[in-house]
């Protein structure tokens, strides 16, 4: 479920839809949370889909650590990716605001941890970053903990409309790792391997300049 405070709004013919905010959204705030609506696809279901309905899975959904199709069932779908993202999902089920959002600004992520199937070249952004690759959670994952973890502990200091869609056991460990008492997850944990990317020819393992 992606927070209240958004709505779709066509972005550019490049892009095409984007998800918007209506209301400013402060760093810290959970900004999407997986949710009993949102249909799961095992690999073997996806599999079994007729090739058109794969195509739009691998469009509009994303895998999460044991290689299953998440696909929301709102707007959600339709965050863009970003090299300067301002949202990060966790190993929580749930997406947060590392930095703030204001009112007509996108809500994006980096699709760097979507676990995409091959390389991927988006749009420019003039960052030093060019593709996204099936492994950058584990390449960034460093980064992006230093950066959920500053949200983290904001995140006691917003109002979060989507916490109702945590379980307590979650909402637990958010306020031990806040308060120290024990680590926080690794985004790392997002990985997939599927083995597809380690085997690819050398000349498909495109590095950044």
């Amino acid at each position: 479920m992606i927070h209240p405070s958004t709505q779709v709004q066509f972005i550019s013919d490049g892009l095409g839809h984007g998800v918007v905010a209506t209301s400013f959204i402060p760093k810290g705030t959970i900004t999407w949370v997986q949710d009993p609506l949102d249909r799961v696809f095992s690999p073997e279901e996806f599999h079994l889909l007729p090739i058109t309905a794969q195509s739009l899975l691998e469009y509009f959904a994303f895998r999460n650590a044991r290689g299953e199709m998440i696909l929301c069932w709102d707007h959600a779908r339709f965050v863009n990716h970003s090299f300067r993202s301002n949202c990060l999902s966790t190993a929580y089920d749930f997406e947060i605001a590392i930095r703030d959002i204001h009112v007509g600004e996108q809500l994006t992520d980096d699709y760097g941890y979507l676990n995409l199937d091959l390389p991927w070249r988006p749009a420019d952004e003039g960052t030093r970053r060019k593709w996204v690759r099936p492994d950058d959670v584990i390449r960034y994952s460093k980064e992006w903990d230093r950066s959920l973890m500053a949200a983290l502990r904001k995140s006691n200091r917003v109002e979060q409309p989507l916490a109702q869609w945590i379980t307590h056991q979650t909402l637990g460990e958010i306020k031990d790792v806040c308060q120290g008492k024990s680590s926080m997850r690794s985004i790392s944990e997002l990985y997939w391997n599927n083995g597809n990317y380690n085997n690819l020819a050398p000349q498909s393992l495109f590095i950044d300049k």
